[in-house]
């Protein structure tokens, strides 16, 4: 079995932390192919970076989809996941859903991630996962995620505060959310008194379920004429079959 993963930033540093995690937790059990986005934003920090995310993720999946047998997109906040399923022949799973519905099985959850901009993107994709009544709370620290994957160790210390914020304010478990957190959870398991859900681990584990049950391929989308996109992209969703 092979997994596509797909980093929609444009950080390559990103790509190779996040795929050596997921390589690590998938064993021989499935191959990785790790691709990063070809345009955009290093990391998303905002709406417009998370907009043209999704059009990168969208071209990459053209391009590398062949020969996989699952789609990780392994990046907080999903960007482009539901076009993604749309266009795509194999099962896709978002690291931030799978992270959610994993968090809220236990019960109220919090997110803790980088980036003050992500709070109020992340309340709407929470809602729209009909999530909203278990969300707990939200922090963020200010470092993104970029940064915090460049030197994670300065922001251990705002990472365990916020944490246990969201503890204090209901929660049963946190999510620690984003690509360049990748590993964190153990490292701040002992300062925190909730459990903690590594997002890339969270969206591993969904992917592996997925690809037990199967291919999930809904019906495919009408063709679509475009101007002025990737050729690879172009063709894909002039004849999505």
């Amino acid at each position: 079995m092979r997994i596509l993963l797909i980093n929609p930033n444009t950080s390559a540093t990103v790509t190779d932390l996040v795929a050596g995690h997921v390589r690590a937790q998938l064993g021989e059990r499935a191959e990785l192919r790790a691709v990063t986005g070809r345009f955009g934003a290093r990391y998303i920090v905002s709406r417009s970076a998370a907009a043209i995310a999704g059009h990168a993720a969208l071209e990459a999946l053209a391009e590398h989809e062949a020969g996989c047998d699952a789609v990780f997109l392994a990046c907080f906040g999903d960007p482009g996941l539901f076009a993604l399923r749309d266009l795509s022949r194999v099962p896709v799973i978002g690291m931030a859903e799978a992270a959610c519905l994993e968090a809220s099985a236990r019960g109220p959850f919090g997110i803790v991630t980088g980036g003050a901009a992500w709070e109020p993107m992340l309340r709407e994709f929470v809602s729209m996962l009909g999530l909203a009544d278990q969300l707990a709370a939200i922090r963020t620290v200010a470092p993104s995620g970029g940064e915090i994957a460049r030197d994670p160790d300065a922001a251990l210390d705002a990472l365990a505060e916020a944490c246990r914020a969201c503890a204090a304010v209901g929660a049963d478990s946190v999510i620690l959310g984003g690509a360049g957190l990748a590993g964190l959870a153990s490292r701040l398991a002992p300062r925190v008194p909730r459990p903690l859900i590594c997002s890339v681990e969270a969206g591993t584990r969904a992917v592996l379920t997925a690809l037990r049950g199967g291919s999930s391929r809904r019906a495919a989308p009408p063709p679509v004429e475009t101007i002025g996109l990737a050729p690879v992209l172009a063709t894909r969703l002039a004849a999505p079959e």
